[in-house]
């Protein structure tokens, strides 16, 4: 179920989670951005994506996606991994999903410290929830996620044949055919790591 059908039953819902669905994507792709500068690539930088202003990073079918079906995309963002080589490739992959996960623990000491109210309970625990979503979702190995590039980095074989994969222009269509016929088991097992995440801090 998309986030619109809340707009009506739910309005503060609504805001609460597209909020943080805005926040959660924008600093998962300044992440991948800001290494990737660290690391020598110009390149997102010379597109504008070294910031967080949410308008360098969301994109337009991503976000109508996300109100309509409640699963959408941020724009990637654009490196030249020959600026970067092997590894410094893969720490730039892997940026975006530790940078959630890092969101995520910090919503879970703030649970901890915090005091309690059914309002700040809510809106930690969705965006705790959202980034643990976004984390092992984008660790999943499969092209155009993270997970495929952080695995073409450990197999650089494997890495070169998911690279061309990827630049025809075919694949944005199979790969989320592939989700759409997945999505039970790729859904129950984000749920698995969701409700441990959750476990941990007593949810």
């Amino acid at each position: 179920m998309g986030l619109i059908s809340l707009l009506t039953s739910n309005p503060t819902a609504f805001v609460l989670i597209a909020a943080a669905l805005v926040l959660s994507l924008t600093v998962h792709e300044f992440a991948h951005a800001l290494t990737a500068d660290k690391f020598g690539d110009p390149t997102p930088r010379r597109y504008g994506r070294v910031t967080l202003n949410p308008l360098a990073h969301l994109d337009p079918f991503g976000t109508l996606l996300m109100l309509l079906v409640g699963f959408g995309f941020a724009k990637p963002v654009p490196i030249n991994p020959s600026n970067l080589g092997r590894w410094p490739t893969m720490w730039v992959a892997a940026a975006g999903p530790i940078s959630n996960l890092l969101i995520a623990l910090l919503c879970a000491l703030l649970i901890k410290v915090l005091p309690y109210s059914p309002l700040t309970v809510s809106v930690v625990l969705t965006v705790l929830s959202i980034n643990v979503t976004l984390a092992v979702f984008n660790l999943i190995p499969i092209p155009l996620l993270d997970g495929s590039r952080i695995l073409g980095a450990l197999v650089p074989s494997l890495g070169r044949s998911l690279h061309e994969f990827e630049m025809q222009p075919y694949s944005f269509l199979i790969v989320m055919g592939f989700i759409y016929l997945m999505n039970g088991p790729i859904v129950s097992f984000i749920q698995s790591v969701r409700h441990w995440a959750l476990g941990i801090v007593g949810f």
